[in-house]
């Protein structure tokens, strides 16, 4: 069989992925052997016309998404807070749908103008402490020493992607996946929305900031041993503590009563960060001496605190919102309707169904269906 019939074999296996699908499952649906999908997946073979049919609506991906290749991309690293523990398929079905975030972001981009990727350029200086790239890195977003009320705003404020979805897994929290389409980079952090915790988030953001600035893109985690990868964990983590609690100006605040738990739960409410965080975050700077620091986590405990926090249930938790406002600002100003929008992503060599878009950016179910051409439709709450 000539090239010209081959089907693209890699979008095969990340359809199927994405659908947390395994080979005989698919092979089960579609009514064909399980030895059959893996050659068509290792471009062995490919399926005829009628299979690739079933494939398709097995899969609920269109016929000519099997059909269409990709511009050329890298993906670098996933950074994954636990990766040793997570299932392999999940991590998979996790990776496909942030670089099919990305290909959403770049679809959109041909006709929306985000706000440009703005990094602290650390790369020059790898002599920096953690706390300096911490500090450099606000100086250079212009944030002072303040609290910062909203992390997933300021990501996507300095052009980074941030999706949510739920990760179905209770291990996979948040992550962050490098990618590269035309040589231009995107930096996607992926929210879950399993924990909805406006503190952890807050956390979670910064955590994945850390990975961005401190860890390089291309080397391949597999390859890491468990040491090093914790390492890079504990690195990130520190780089969300000195990042959102600045040391003088939180320590300035930590500093009245650094031992009491019901001082921590009023600094709560001012820094927008964990009690459990502060804790540490007051250790590490030295406001609490070991007995201190022991005395403080059975107070949590006997709290119950190590659970629930106080406010955890009070305060909402904010959502991405760039990508909604895309869609929101092409039906209204651009003019377009739902199709128009879905043909935008067939027009980029990414047709997927409008149940994938959906997914993707969070959108409401059936959203695409509903939109009649030109018709408007209002997203609750956009944030400026």
């Amino acid at each position: 069989m000539h090239s010209g019939n081959r089907i693209n074999c890699e979008r095969l296996k990340e359809a199927r992925l994405f659908r947390k699908m395994t080979m005989a499952d698919l092979a089960q649906s579609v009514g064909i052997n399980k030895q059959a999908i893996s050659q068509f997946e290792n471009n062995k073979i490919s399926p005829d016309p009628l299979t690739l049919r079933r494939i398709s609506e097995a899969l609920n991906f269109p016929y000519s998404f099997f059909v269409e290749y990709d511009p050329p991309s890298i993906i670098g690293n996933t950074y994954f807070r636990a990766l040793y523990s997570s299932k392999k398929k999940d991590l998979a079905a996790q990776q496909i749908k942030a670089k099919y975030l990305a290909r959403a972001h770049a679809a959109l981009a041909t006709k929306v103008r985000f706000l440009p990727l703005n990094l602290p350029d650390v790369a020059m200086d790898r002599s920096m402490t953690i706390e300096e790239l911490a500090m450099r890195t606000r100086q250079h977003w212009d944030l002072g020493d303040a609290p910062i009320p909203n992390m997933v705003g300021l990501l996507e404020r300095n052009g980074i992607v941030v999706g949510e979805f739920a990760t179905d897994s209770r291990e996979i929290d948040a992550f962050y996946q490098y990618y590269e389409q035309d040589n231009s980079p995107t930096y996607c952090v992926i929210l879950g929305t399993d924990k909805k915790s406006f503190f952890r988030r807050q956390f979670n953001c910064a955590h994945e900031l850390g990975h961005i600035l401190l860890h390089e893109r291309y080397s391949d985690l597999d390859e890491i041993d468990r040491d090093e990868f914790r390492e890079r964990e504990n690195e990130a983590n520190a780089f969300a503590a000195a990042f959102l609690l600045p040391a003088e100006a939180f320590g300035n605040d930590v500093a009245a009563y650094p031992n009491r738990l019901s001082h921590y739960v009023e600094l709560k409410k001012k820094w927008n960060v964990s009690i459990m965080a502060m804790i540490l975050r007051a250790h590490a700077l030295e406001y609490l001496s070991a007995n201190q620091y022991a005395y403080l986590m059975r107070q949590m405990s006997m709290n119950g605190y190590r659970h629930k926090e106080p406010l955890d249930d009070i305060v909402e938790y904010k959502h991405p919102q760039a990508l909604k406002q895309a869609i929101n600002l092409l039906l209204k100003n651009g003019n377009m309707s739902g199709g128009d929008i879905m043909n935008l992503f067939v027009t980029n060599k990414f047709s997927v169904s409008t149940n994938v878009v959906e997914e993707l950016l969070d959108l409401e179910q059936g959203l695409f269906s509903q939109i009649r051409a030109n018709n408007v439709i209002s997203f609750a709450n956009i944030q400026k």
